[in-house]
């Protein structure tokens, strides 16, 4: 676990400016779903959990009392700091910290967030507990992360492209999966959306500064992906540009009052 959380570290540190910047990361339909459907309250202290760029905690701040993001890679805090102080609010603070092994007491928060970050994360099944121990009773928590179809020979194809792209990645579940961890952690789970979000090759490829030759093979991987693959990818090329689509689960839940 420590090699992978090096790995993380290591992978993020060096491109954390560019997921500050990233519009597929700073936007989008789920994140203004995920606000939504959660409805903060003024007085709730939230948690947001690998943080990245800080736009979940910059979407939440505004409306509740204190956002505390955390994040397992110290440049990437920094970014979000300066990124989120730029924009003149003053109600969320940072702390290093490991999705799996949260640093903070039971019961500490109304509402814990994570967005687009669990697919790198070496046990899922921990880290929803994790957010369970933390929340107070009747608390809320709220998730996007990428998800692969059901059948496994294109969960395998396409879980390989993503690591292929980025060596931290661990695995994109199934929707099935993490209702079945939420499930098993207690959580009565209010809502569990499907999001299919474009992306341009070339910017989600750039994320990760990958070489030219694994640019190349990333390309050939989606250009002639098997049909199942296929079609969860739809890859087409608008006006010389190649893009794709991801999919995407949003989850919310709560817990039970105890």
């Amino acid at each position: 676990m420590t090699e992978l959380h090096d790995l993380v570290r290591r992978q993020f540190g060096l491109n954390a400016e560019r997921y500050v910047h990233s519009y597929d990361h700073s936007k989008g339909e789920s994140l203004d779903r995920m606000v939504e459907v959660v409805d903060p309250q003024p007085g709730w202290r939230v948690l947001d959990i690998a943080t990245g760029g800080g736009h979940t905690a910059l979407a939440f701040a505004p409306r509740v009392r204190e956002v505390v993001a955390t994040d397992i890679t110290q440049e990437m805090l920094t970014a979000a700091e300066k990124f989120i102080g730029a924009k003149g609010v003053n109600n969320v603070s940072f702390k290093e910290a490991d999705a799996c092994d949260l640093p903070f007491e039971n019961a500490e928060f109304d509402l814990v967030t994570c967005r687009v970050a669990p697919h790198h994360f070496p046990d899922t099944a921990m880290f929803v507990r994790e957010m369970a121990r933390v929340l107070k009773p009747s608390g809320t928590v709220a998730m996007i992360d990428n998800v692969v179809p059901e059948d496994r020979e294109t969960d395998e194809y396409i879980n390989a492209f993503e690591k292929f792209r980025d060596p931290s990645h661990v695995r994109a579940l199934t929707a099935s999966e993490w209702l079945k961890n939420f499930a098993d952690a207690g959580f009565q789970v209010q809502t569990a959306e499907i999001f299919r979000k474009a992306r341009d090759f070339e910017a989600w490829a750039g994320l990760q500064t990958v070489t030219k030759d694994v640019l190349q093979e990333l390309r050939r991987r989606l250009q002639e992906a098997p049909p199942a693959a296929a079609a969860a990818l739809g890859p087409e090329t608008k006006e010389g540009k190649l893009y794709f689509y991801l999919t995407e689960i949003l989850i919310v839940g709560k817990l039970p009052a105890r």
